[in-house]
C-alpha cells in the first residue's frame, strides 16, 4: 500500500508549491504588475545592500527562535498562542537588567539573555499551570496573558522606566553601550552572538526531539495524551516542560527585537511585532518538522523585508506581499490536511488487511 502511494505523496508535497506560485502570479497580474518583476523587486529590496540585508537577518533570527520554540509545544499537542506575551516578558526582564545592572559588556549581555529566558519561561509556565492544574485551555490562557503583558509593558514605559524628559509611551531610555552586543560591521548590524544562539537552539531542539526520552514523551503526549498517561508517560510534566522551553526561546526573541529592531536599543510598545503569531503559521506550514524552520522563516523574512520596495519601484502596494504569504500558507495547510487524511486511510486499510 505504501509503495503504491509514494508517487501520490510526492505529488501532494510538490502540488501546493506549484499551485501557490500560480495563484501568486494571478494575483500579481490582477493588479497590473509583472510577476517576475515583483519577485525581483522583493529580492532586491531585501538584499540591495548590507544594511538592508542586516535588517532582513534581524527579522529572520527572532522569527526562527520563536518557530523553534513553537515546534516543541506543537509536538506536545499544545497551541501556545501566548508566545507573543512570552516575547514581551522576555524583553521586559532583559530591559530591567540592561537599565539596572552595572557589568562589563560580555557579562551584561549574558545576564540579559538569562533574564530574557527567565521572563519568557515564567510567563509560559503560567499558561502551563492554567492548562494542567486548572483546566484552562492554552489558547484562552495565552490570549489573556498576552493582553496582561502588553498592559504591564505600557505601565513600565510610561511609569517607572520613563525617559528623563518625562512620561511617554514611546519607549524607555536607550540602553547603555555595554548592554548591546557588538555588530559584525557598522552597516551589517548583526550580532555573531545572536547567530550562535539561534544555531545552538535549532540543533538542541532537533536532537532533543529525535533522540531523547523527553522528545518521545512530548510526541506521545501530542499524539494522544490520555493513552500516553495510561502507558506511564508523565503528560503533565511533559506539557509544562514544553511551555517552559518555548517561553525561554520566545524570551530571547523578545530581547533580540529590543536590541536590533530600532535605531537605538530600547523597550517600546509592540516589541513583539506580530512575530509570535507569524511563528505559528510557520510551524503549521512545515507540519512541525524542525529542520525546515530556518529555510521557511528565511523566505518569510525576505518577502516581508523586500515588500517595502514594491510601491516605490512598481507602484504596487506593499500589502500584496502579505496576501501572497497568506495564500501560500492556506494552500499548503489544505494539502497538509489532505495528506493527513490519506495517511489515516492507508493505516486503516493496513489494519483491516492484517485482521
Amino acid at each position: 500500500m505504501k509503495t503504491h502511494s509514494l508517487p501520490l505523496q510526492i505529488g501532494l508535497f510538490i502540488a501546493p508549491v506549484i499551485l501557490a506560485l500560480a495563484l501568486a502570479a494571478l494575483l500579481v497580474l490582477a493588479v497590473g504588475a509583472d510577476p517576475l518583476a515583483v519577485l525581483q523587486t522583493i529580492w532586491e529590496g531585501a538584499t540591495r545592500d548590507s544594511r538592508a540585508l542586516g535588517q532582513m537577518v534581524n527579522f529572520w533570527m527572532p522569527l526562527t527562535l520563536v518557530s523553534i520554540g513553537l515546534i516543541v509545544t506543537f509536538t506536545a499537542g499544545l497551541w501556545n498562542i501566548g508566545v507573543e506575551g512570552q516575547m514581551v516578558m522576555g524583553a521586559v526582564f532583559a530591559t530591567w537588567g540592561a537599565l539596572t545592572l552595572d557589568l562589563p559588556q560580555p557579562f551584561l549581555v549574558a545576564a540579559e539573555i538569562a533574564l530574557a529566558m527567565l521572563g519568557g519561561a515564567l510567563w509560559a509556565a503560567l499558561v502551563g499551570v492554567l492548562k494542567t492544574r486548572l483546566g484552562v485551555h492554552e489558547i484562552f490562557g495565552g490570549v489573556a496573558l498576552n493582553a496582561l503583558s502588553n498592559v504591564l509593558l505600557i505601565y513600565l514605559i510610561s511609569g517607572p522606566w520613563q525617559p528623563p524628559e518625562g512620561g511617554s509611551v514611546r519607549g524607555t531610555p536607550p540602553f547603555p553601550d555595554a548592554a548591546i552586543p557588538s555588530f559584525l560591521s557598522d552597516t551589517f548590524k548583526v550580532s555573531l552572538v545572536a547567530v550562535l544562539v539561534v544555531a545552538a537552539a535549532l540543533v538542541a531542539v532537533v536532537l532533543a526531539l529525535r533522540g531523547t526520552r523527553w522528545g518521545l514523551e512530548l510526541k506521545a503526549t501530542g499524539k494522544n495524551a490520555r493513552s500516553a498517561l495510561l502507558l506511564g508517560v508523565p503528560t503533565r510534566r511533559a506539557a509544562m516542560s514544553a511551555f517552559v522551553v518555548c517561553g525561554a526561546l520566545a524570551g530571547i526573541a523578545g530581547l533580540y527585537r529590543v536590541l536590533f529592531t530600532f535605531v537605538s536599543a530600547s523597550l517600546r510598545p509592540g516589541v513583539s511585532g506580530g512575530i509570535g503569531f507569524l511563528g505559528v503559521l510557520v510551524v503549521l506550514l512545515i507540519a512541525v518538522r524542525p529542520v525546515w524552520v530556518p529555510f521557511v522563516t528565511l523566505i518569510f523574512a525576505v518577502v516581508l523585508g523586500g515588500s517595502a520596495r514594491l510601491q516605490i519601484a512598481l507602484g504596487v502596494d506593499s500589502s500584496l506581499a502579505g496576501v501572497l504569504q497568506g495564500s501560500l500558507v492556506l494552500i499548503v495547510l489544505l494539502f497538509n490536511g489532505l495528506r493527513g487524511r490519506l495517511a489515516a486511510r492507508e493505516e486503516t486499510a493496513e489494519v483491516t488487511a492484517h485482521e
